[in-house]
């Protein structure tokens, strides 16, 4: 027989898919596992299990979060549900504006900050500005263009054919115009447009053809000419898809009608878009040309201007960025999702994006030796994982992208690119996850939970999910305000002990035993299990292997539970840790844990071992060391 010892020290590649079971020649392969869900992965390569949620508020329904940071020391969080805008600082309500968006429209949201205002566009709703005033008070209103004498300095376009004049009814006053084509709708009263260099107003809507407006600037003449342009933004022909700040100016990415156009603003006058001259402070207007669709998804501001569309990854180059320098050179043809807006987020220089398939994650990355971005899928070796996201967001603090699937399930990858760290895993929890914001340091979900949406806060001191806290001075066995579990099962843990399960009654419950302190809320599972060690396959060819032991590094562990082939049973760490008091919690243990196996696996491409527990108490492997033997 061949002895085999194996020593596991690191996760750092993560959950890996089922199909590279036969690809033990890869590094992935080592240092990957086969489960790993509900742990986070520490960059040194050990896994603890994930944080547990804290409930911060019942939300309105389903919509989506924006992190809003004022200053360094004031953070918000905001909740975009419905027709309305719920505004949170420090986990507490600090004000709700009604908003335009209906739920149906919350996905396609897209925003940027610049102090204290956000920016906020949606394809069919008027641009709209939140601004937090100095008094702590809070407004939503629509975008003002610079203007001037009355004229507004705003993007115009001509959206019918090039062949199309209109025929002025007069110079001065008010005035109908009237086309040689179909080209005016109900919705272009109260929108400006441009004929032969001058501004009118359309007043009202006659026909198809003909409309009323009053004249800004006079008219040179009556004559019917082609040179006429109407605003780019109203309701008849939509509004941009996506904005940014860039280079000092307000970058506004595509809009409903026009899905591949960039409007730069003027450098340093943020709502003037005047072309002007075409001087090198004057804004600049230009449409994305090429042998596919180039609809504009997103833009990001980095080293460059990256704009991710439909069929394609772009750069936009000018340093600085003037009429006469722009160029715009297209990088990779991967793609983004179209039905939503997902916002790329930047991590450690590179800029991760949602692929348009919603089957991978791009890292977008700028290569000095290229002298171009490239485009690397960090979801290749676990595919599996990826699953139609909806949303995500970069937590600086733990080195984690929180991805939400459409599922309701959410993943998380650790990203270490210096390290060439890039570690997936899976998370679950009783109901779904539906938005991801990162405030400052802190971590926030939505969640939908029987029909009912919550706001929860990763909590590290928590190993409940939508739980609560409660500490008195004299022990007591009952706990109230409990009413979001209403009718649910929760796990208790009181004074560090963890008791029976309870349901929810009342918005309350009654547990066994009296406790000065309590974490109440919903359960859920860590797994961890490894590949098939991969020398099986070399030495024994598919024959039988069997385990013999089993050495696992904890680090501060109160709790594990093991299947070494005979299904799941809980390992007695007390015996690991000091001589402990009766129905004291149990003791953090950090150490080698030996644990004997017998029988033989026929079934090579089985794991030899697995964790799996739901207890709500803390669990830190950091290494494994398994030795087993191959009957050749």
């Amino acid at each position: 027989m061949t002895r085999i010892r194996e020593i596991k020290t690191t996760f750092t590649a993560g959950e890996v898919s089922p199909e590279l079971l036969g690809r033990g020649d890869l590094r992935a392969y080592d240092n990957g596992a086969l489960t790993l869900q509900n742990v986070f992965i520490k960059p040194t390569g050990g896994v603890t299990r994930r944080s547990g949620l804290s409930f911060i508020d019942t939300a309105a329904g389903d919509g989506k979060l924006i992190a809003f940071e004022f200053n360094t020391e004031q953070t918000y969080l905001l909740v975009i549900t419905d027709s309305q805008i719920d505004i949170y600082a420090g986990g507490v309500k600090d004000a709700t504006v009604a908003a335009p968006w209906s739920a149906a429209q919350v996905p396609q949201i897209a925003w940027t900050q610049s102090a204290d205002t956000l920016l906020l566009v949606h394809p069919d709703v008027v641009p709209k500005k939140l601004t937090r005033s100095s008094a702590g008070t809070w407004s939503l209103s629509d975008w003002s263009f610079f203007t001037d004498s009355n004229i507004v300095n705003q993007p115009y376009f001509k959206f019918a054919d090039a062949e199309v004049t209109l025929t002025p009814s007069g110079t001065t006053g008010s005035i109908t115009l009237t086309s040689s084509a179909d080209v005016f709708a109900a919705g272009h009263e109260g929108t400006r447009m441009r004929v032969a260099g001058k501004e009118v107003e359309v007043t009202d809507f006659d026909s198809a053809t003909v409309v009323t407006v009053t004249v800004i600037e006079d008219l040179p003449n009556t004559d019917p000419t082609i040179d006429w342009f109407e605003q780019a933004f109203s309701a008849v022909r939509g509004y941009p898809v996506s904005v940014a700040f860039h280079q000092d100016r307000l970058v506004l990415g595509g809009s409903r009608d026009l899905p591949n156009r960039l409007w730069f603003s003027k450098s340093g006058d943020l709502f003037n878009f005047d072309l002007g001259t075409g001087l090198d402070d004057e804004s600049i207007e230009f449409a994305i040309l090429s042998d596919q669709v180039n609809a504009i998804r997103g833009i990001f501001s980095g080293r460059h201007l990256q704009v991710f569309t439909s069929g394609a990854e772009w750069m936009v180059t000018g340093d600085p960025l003037t009429p006469a320098s722009v160029q715009i050179r297209r990088q990779t043809r991967i793609g983004s999702v179209i039905e939503r807006h997902i916002p790329p987020v930047n991590v450690d220089g590179a800029t991760f994006y949602i692929a348009r398939n919603k089957q991978e994650i791009h890292e977008f990355l700028y290569t000095d030796i290229e002298q171009a971005y490239q485009s690397t899928d960090l979801s290749l070796l676990s595919r599996h994982v990826i699953s139609a996201p909806v949303d995500q967001d970069y937590d600086q603090k733990r080195r984690l992208l929180f991805v939400v699937r459409g599922d309701g399930k959410f993943a998380t990858l650790t990203v270490f690119r210096s390290e060439q760290v890039s570690a997936w895993t899976l998370h679950e929890t009783q109901g779904s996850v539906k938005s991801v914001a990162i405030v400052g340091d802190d971590v926030f979900l939505l969640t939908a939970r029987d029909g009912t949406y919550m706001i929860e806060q990763f909590d590290d001191t928590l190993n409940l999910d939508s739980a609560l806290t409660g500490e008195v001075v004299t022990a007591t066995t009952n706990w109230v305000g409990l009413d979001h579990l209403e009718g649910k099962i929760v796990s208790v843990v009181a004074d560090g002990v963890v008791q029976a399960d309870k349901t929810i009654v009342g918005g309350a419950i009654t547990i066994d035993e009296a406790a000065n302190k309590v974490e109440i809320g919903l359960s859920y599972t860590h797994i961890v299990e490894p590949l098939p060690p991969s020398e099986v396959g070399a030495a024994g060819g598919g024959r039988k292997v069997r385990l013999i032991e089993g050495i696992y590094r904890l680090q501060d562990t109160a709790a594990l539970r093991l299947d070494v082939g005979r299904g799941l049973s809980d390992i007695a760490l007390r015996q690991f840790g000091e001589d402990p008091v009766l129905d004291s919690p149990p003791p953090l243990v950090s150490g080698d844990i030996h644990v004997r196996a017998l029988g033989w696996q026929e079934d090579t491409t089985k794991p030899l071992w697995r964790i799996e527990q739901s207890s709500p108490l803390p669990f830190t492997l950091l290494s494994v060391t398994t030795e087993l033997k191959v009957n050749d």
